[in-house]
């Protein structure tokens, strides 16, 4: 794929001309979105996702068009199991609704940071050593399995309670106000660190864990490092709107991980073939068509699926309750006795 400079400067342009406007305005009025704020705003990033896809298309071929559509796919399923970690750290550590715009906005900034870090060391990687689709592809089955195992556990994540956060908790003197994301202030002569610091430090930790996940699995469908970086960009954009869109729908996707789990898979295995493709063992690899069909699949079935089991969960509850006895009445009042003197 021949990207020009031209190119790679007006993507970089836009999409630091995007968070700079996104860094403007909830700097200056922060605030929980309305639904129909957030709704407007998440048109338009997929809006201009689709837009960038179709571009692609046709300028550089329906080929790498469907590569970018894939890899977004891809992460976009990623980001949003990312976003229900946020959830749970934003409850954890109390972030109050008015701030947590702003904590988003730089999870969303660091998240990009390391992701293009990485993509940076991955392609350096795949272009030089061919046996590193063998260790990607082993780490994509290993996190699937880990996710599976989580599952079957009902272990709850705990963002919160990692080492580095845990750390900064104990080793900086954090005080009790919220005052945005101005992380130092002073009270009565004594130098406090903002709460809002422990989250950012909780949030880049979380961004650097997933970014381990989504930078395999995108080198997965494609090795072209301007697919790679615009498809992680656009699928982190909007991230923040549909925070605040599907917060509650989030804690209904039961079966999210399971699914996550088997496009991992999937796309490990897939590395394998390509591995064993770029060594001539094989004479084919997997297209990226089939791919692209197999994660949507993936993706309609657990939405279906997890949607099925809380409504009929949500049933059974209701069922039980209804079904409860009535509490006895006191003694006294069966016989008619009053209790006021």
């Amino acid at each position: 794929m021949e990207v020009s400079g031209l190119e790679w400067t007006i993507t970089l342009t836009v999409t630091c001309a995007v968070l700079l406007f996104d860094v403007i305005v909830i700097a200056r009025n922060p605030h929980e979105p309305t639904m129909r704020e957030s709704t407007i705003w998440f048109i338009v990033y997929m809006a201009a996702a689709g837009a960038f896809g179709l571009w692609t298309i046709w300028f550089h071929g329906s080929t790498y068009g469907l590569d970018y559509f894939t890899g977004f796919v891809v992460e976009k399923s990623l980001s949003v199991d990312n976003l229900f970690v946020f959830i749970v750290l934003m409850a954890a550590l109390k972030v109050p609704r008015k701030y947590q715009q702003e904590a988003l906005m730089v999870g969303i900034i660091l998240a990009l940071v390391f992701r293009g870090i990485f993509i940076a060391i991955g392609y350096t990687l795949v272009e030089n050593f061919s046996w590193v689709f063998y260790i990607f592809g082993a780490f994509l089955v290993y996190t699937a399995v880990n996710l599976v195992r989580s599952y079957r556990k009902h272990e709850e994540e705990h963002p919160e309670d990692s080492r580095v956060v845990t750390f900064a908790q104990n080793h900086l003197n954090v005080g009790d106000k919220w005052m945005g994301l101005k992380l130092f202030y002073r009270d009565n002569g004594v130098r406090f660190a903002s709460p809002m610091l422990i989250v950012i430090i909780a949030l880049g930790t979380t961004d650097v864990l997933f970014a381990l996940d989504s930078i395999p699995a995108i080198f997965g469908i494609t090795q072209e490092p301007y697919l790679v970086f615009t498809a992680n960009v656009f699928a982190l954009m909007g991230l923040r709107q549909l925070y605040f869109l599907i917060g509650g729908l989030l804690e209904r996707l039961v079966y999210l991980s399971l699914g996550l789990a088997f496009i991992l898979a999937w796309i490990g295995v897939k590395l394998f073939i390509h591995a064993l493709y770029k060594s001539e063992v094989l004479s084919w690899e997997v297209p990226t068509e089939i791919s692209l069909v197999v994660i949507l699949v993936t993706l309609g079935l657990t939405a279906f699926a997890s949607l099925a089991k809380t409504k009929r969960d949500e049933k059974v509850e209701v069922a039980a309750t209804d079904s409860t006895p009535p509490a006895p009445k006191p003694a006294d009042s069966e016989h008619g006795i009053s209790d006021e003197r």
